[in-house]
């Protein structure tokens, strides 16, 4: 590991540990992600509470809570704790506009999230952040796990020149490319978003800058060619995928649910359970135009 890399972990893992009084947090790793117990997420919460669950957010960016039995409704008054709820660009016909169902099963032939992404960063104000209830998992074994990657450490790991290169460019992003890439087309009256952002951006909470890349919806760097921006993003693509040191691992359990900082974090989801069922609710929350 070369000293930039050292120095990024060494700056995370050096901080003083928070002290929490309404809450117990338990770290996932050193440098990403964390179980939270303590909460009943099917009732309100305390404004300690609130406050507490938001502070860990800021810090650990990925949140796991177990054992949480929650209606649509519960799952929409905590995410609305964190800003406006932000509706599914196609809803079916009399479902819940904020409730996007997750679902894979001996029929599926592929599923949502196989890919290291972020949600929604086509849209000119991407998600602040997602959280997805899991209520059955794979009936056989072990299975379904959801990666994390941590985007802040993915910035801080790269050589000052890198960084230095980066900083000013801008990328692309196209909504329609998901069904693209299957060679399909995206559904009659989807309203395709097209944004482009920057590829270093500041959290617009912490002020830390982050790497904002997306291989499931950049199509270009704007200020290179076709053939220098392939070349760039593949290889910052594969920084976030081979680095283990980026990733942390949920492994589901019924009735967990998890909340991730979509702002910062990417997320790929193991499909690794064919032809077994795992089934879940996603809600999302609003964000901000990504700022440099």
């Amino acid at each position: 590991m070369d000293r930039t890399a050292l120095d990024a972990i060494e700056r995370i893992t050096a901080q003083k540990r928070q002290v929490y009084d309404t809450i117990a947090v338990d770290p996932l790793t050193p440098l990403l992600g964390a179980e939270i117990s303590g909460l009943d997420l099917s009732g309100e919460l305390t404004p300690e509470q609130e406050k507490e669950v938001k502070d860990a957010f800021l810090t650990h960016h990925v949140l796991v809570f177990r054992d949480q039995r929650l209606t649509a409704d519960d799952h929409k008054r905590f995410a609305g704790l964190f800003g406006p709820l932000h509706p599914m660009a196609l809803p079916r016909e009399g479902s819940d506009p904020h409730i996007l169902e997750i679902s894979a099963n001996d029929t599926s032939r592929w599923v949502a999230g196989e890919d290291w992404h972020a949600d929604g960063t086509a849209d000119a104000e991407p998600y602040l952040g997602l959280m997805l209830h899991i209520t059955r998992v794979p009936e056989v074994g072990s299975g379904g796990d959801t990666m994390f990657a941590n985007m802040h450490l993915a910035y801080d790991m790269l050589s000052p020149p890198m960084k230095t290169f980066l900083e000013g460019l801008t990328a692309l992003h196209n909504g329609a490319l998901p069904w693209l890439r299957r060679g399909q087309t995206p559904p009659s009256g989807y309203d395709v978003p097209r944004s482009e952002h920057p590829l270093v951006v500041r959290h617009p909470d912490t002020g830390r800058k982050l790497l904002f890349i997306n291989n499931a919806y950049m199509s270009k760097i704007t200020q290179l060619s076709p053939t220098e921006s392939t070349a760039v993003l593949d290889m910052l693509y594969s920084h976030v995928a081979r680095t283990s040191l980026l990733h942390c691992r949920v492994r589901w359990q019924p009735n967990t649910l998890v909340f991730w900082d979509n702002r910062c974090v990417q997320h790929h989801a193991v499909w690794d359970y064919y032809p077994h069922t795992r089934y879940g609710q996603r809600v999302a929350i609003r964000g901000t135009r990504p700022q440099a």
